[in-house]
């Protein structure tokens, strides 16, 4: 059985994604536990991930799947009654797994599920927090400080060029036989509201109150309420592409931020994006920043042949 396992991490503290001898790894923690709960031997688990995310790069939505045989995973029921085979899997290994990941669900895949190779697009996002913007400490470990005001309309005037098919050679390294050529959908920088918990946006819940209301009597004249969410403020760079080679997105990052403070120009950028040569003149941003938001997947009819598609080394053609 295919085994589709969605899930999120903190990867500040983790050495990326893959699986590394003696590295402590989002991969290494689950097939760890997996192999736990089921009695197999580690080296038998083998997990197959949507976006294999870098040292310190965070997920909130990664998807990965597995194969198991039916007599294996009824191993992860034991003595409970009444659940699938594998939601016990997913009981028993949330309990295992370190507080730096979730697993939010393992569920049967449907027939022709690959989590990586199926995948239509993969959304990243990349928080920062610029010189305008009143930091919120516990953020610390998903947001870039960036102590310059950002010039925001020149960041997206340079990305609006990475849209549609491209090779990224000057942002981004190929896998081995692979290329660089990247297909992205959608890509922009903007600033987040200050959105605020106020009376009037208390939801009370419950089918007999399907509008807002508040709850009680507002201390203050109800200023009390008026609370910032935490990203408010920030600003983010969303990302949509069907993949993503290695580094691209943080290299996007930084070559943005270096137009941002007015150290580059839009029409630098415009010339990376169209010589795909890598030069070196500027790095990957910090690696905090970065989250892998959602996989997305086509309909299930769609799924192996998308699978097959994906496979096929890209050209520009």
């Amino acid at each position: 059985m295919r085994l589709r396992i969605d899930l999120a991490y903190d990867g500040t503290d983790f050495h990326g994604w893959a699986r590394q001898n003696g590295q402590r790894t989002v991969q290494g923690e689950i097939e760890a536990a997996i192999a736990r709960v089921l009695r197999l031997d580690p080296s038998d688990v083998l997990l197959t991930v949507a976006g294999r995310t870098d040292a310190g790069v965070h997920a909130s939505g990664q998807v990965c799947h597995i194969d198991v045989d039916d007599d294996v995973l009824e191993r992860a029921i034991g003595h409970m009654s009444g659940v699938s085979a594998s939601e016990a899997l997913h009981r028993r290994i949330s309990r295992l797994v370190p507080s730096d990941i979730s697993i939010f669900s393992i569920e049967k895949a449907p027939e022709g599920f690959d989590a990586r190779f199926s995948a239509s697009d993969r959304v990243y996002v990349y928080r920062v927090a610029d010189g305008v913007t009143k930091r919120d400490p516990r953020l610390s470990r998903m947001v870039l400080r960036a102590d310059d005001v950002l010039d925001v309309n020149a960041m997206n005037r340079a990305v609006k060029a990475t849209i549609g098919l491209h090779d990224f050679g000057s942002f981004a390294l190929p896998n081995p036989g692979g290329t660089t050529i990247r297909e992205v959908k959608f890509a922009a920088w903007q600033r987040v509201p200050h959105v605020q918990l106020t009376p009037e946006n208390v939801y009370t819940g419950g089918a007999e109150h399907n509008s807002t209301q508040a709850v009680g009597a507002a201390p203050d004249g109800g200023h009390a309420y008026e609370i910032d969410f935490a990203e408010s403020g920030l600003l983010t760079f969303t990302i949509i592409a069907d993949a993503f080679a290695r580094n691209m997105v943080r290299s996007l990052v930084g070559a943005s931020i270096a137009v941002g403070r007015g150290k580059k120009s839009v029409d630098w950028f415009i010339d990376k994006v169209n010589d795909p040569e890598r030069e070196g003149l500027t790095g990957p941003a910090p690696a905090c920043g970065l989250t892998l938001e959602r996989v997305n997947y086509p309909s299930d009819e769609l799924l192996a042949e998308r699978a097959e598609a994906i496979r096929a080394v890209r050209t520009l053609r």
